[in-house]
């Protein structure tokens, strides 16, 4: 018979093990099953049929289960969930789908209470995205809502249950009369019985959005009679946590279709959403950065902050052991609060420290007296102050005058001594020859007596 219901461990032609169920609705029962064929785990959704129901509502309730697998298969996207297969077991279809571990949205609402702007507006994006692309086919869904929403464990949002999709202007009403759908997500217009488009969805949306901000339905008063007029004729209480989503709130649940947003300007507006607090996010974290930290290239500690004008900085003390690339003395010079800092040098290959010779050594006379780059305690980027620099420049010149002074000094003793032993020894040679022959008198330049 049709009424009979699927059950734990049956199989279903031949391949679809049913397992546990997963969720119930008003039409249907959908099941954790899994294809034995292709070793995979999917969801089963069964239509549900009671015995009161006769041949005619048989019928249309097929026709729609079939409508939404062809519906559902036909939209591409990632928010959209993929038909498998359609098989037909007591003369009534049973579709295989895409398993996706999640909730629903209107349980993380109940659970983890409700969300903030921007991960509403990214959901709502995901949810705009898939309506869109059923509109692209002539599809609505009718039935847009937070339980019909799936935020899957890996933050993928899926909207599902086309089971009262309509393509191609199908009516609103059942043949009993009934309107379809949540109460508090209908349109007006659908409300009124009018013929719905598009802009039905979108304000099912705005319903959903607001239920994400504010925790309930815009229009819930506790009846289906009582909230159908209330979205019919009763104003919107404006949302309390809605933020930078209360424009577009407000524009989907425009009453009269033709003044509502549509698709393009809700999702410009989300996306605005989503990109600023991006922004936002962005800058705060720089700003949490801190300024003094460790050299990112070669792990060194950062310079510290500079000193107040008019007072002298200390100047940087090398690491022990540490090496450093051959630069200028110098590399920038604060004054105050103000430094300059030339253009940095290309770098250069790490060249061995060369040690200023001491005064007095014996090569020091070999050394040229011309300033050379001192290398091995300061580098290119190095900091220093205008007074310690000044200092340091001083102290550099006056060691290497001293220096050539020394040598100088050393130079002219030394031709001294040569001088005056030179001298010493003139005059006693003279006085042993010149003297025994001339009384002791040599003239200067005479010549020596000739050889006997």
């Amino acid at each position: 018979m049709t009424q009979a219901q699927g059950s734990t461990g049956r199989l279903l032609a031949g391949r679809y093990r049913l397992d546990a169920v997963l969720g119930r609705g008003g039409m249907g029962t959908v099941w954790r099953a899994e294809d034995e064929m292709l070793g995979r785990v999917v969801a089963v959704k069964e239509l549900r049929m009671h015995g009161g129901v006769d041949e005619e509502e048989k019928h249309r309730l097929i026709v729609r289960t079939l409508r939404e697998a062809k519906a559902t298969a036909r939209i591409r996207h990632t928010a959209a969930v993929t038909v498998f297969d359609v098989v037909e077991e007591d003369d009534r279809p049973w579709i295989v789908m895409e398993l996706v571990e999640s909730r629903s949205l209107a349980e993380v609402i109940k659970e983890d209470g409700p969300l903030t702007p921007v991960r509403a507006a990214e959901i709502a994006l995901d949810v705009l995205g898939v309506l869109v692309a059923a509109h692209s086919h002539g599809i609505l869904h009718r039935d847009v809502k937070p339980s019909n929403v799936l935020i899957g464990e890996d933050g993928r949002v899926v909207l599902t249950d086309f089971g009262i999709a309509s393509v191609e202007g199908d009516a609103s009403v059942t043949s009993t009369g009934m309107l379809v759908g949540a109460p508090s997500y209908i349109s007006p217009e659908r409300a009124r019985g009018q013929k719905p488009g598009p802009p039905a969805d979108l304000w099912s949306l705005g319903g959903t959005l607001y239920a994400m901000l504010e925790g309930r339905p815009p229009y819930d008063r506790g009846s289906a009679l009582a909230t159908l007029t209330a979205v019919m004729t009763e104003d919107l209480a404006a949302p309390a946590n809605a933020g930078p989503l209360k424009p577009v709130i407000e524009g989907l649940l425009e009453k009269d279709p033709a003044r509502r947003l549509d698709a393009s300007q809700t999702r410009a507006m989300l996306r605005r959403v989503v990109a600023q607090a991006t922004v936002k996010s962005e800058a705060t974290t720089q700003q949490a950065v801190p300024v003094a930290g460790a050299d990112r290239t070669t792990g060194a500690a950062a310079a510290p902050a500079a000193a107040p004008a008019g007072e002298p900085a200390a100047p940087e003390a090398p690491a022990s052991g540490a090496k450093r690339p051959v630069g200028g003395l110098l590399g920038t010079v604060r004054v105050g609060s103000r430094s300059k800092t030339p253009a940095p040098a290309p770098a250069e290959p790490e060249r061995p420290a060369v040690t200023p010779p001491a005064a007095g050594a014996a090569g020091a006379a070999a050394e040229a007296p011309a300033a050379a780059p001192v290398t091995g305690q300061w580098s290119a980027g190095a900091t220093v102050s205008a007074r310690p620099g000044a200092r340091l420049v001083r102290a550099v010149g006056g060691r290497r005058r001293a220096v050539v002074l020394a040598v100088v000094l050393a130079l002219v003793l030394i031709a001294g001594v040569v001088l005056a032993k030179a001298l010493g020894g003139s005059e006693h040679n003279g006085a042993g020859q010149g003297g025994a022959q001339n009384g002791g008198a040599t003239a200067a330049g005479a010549n020596p007596p000739a050889p006997a």
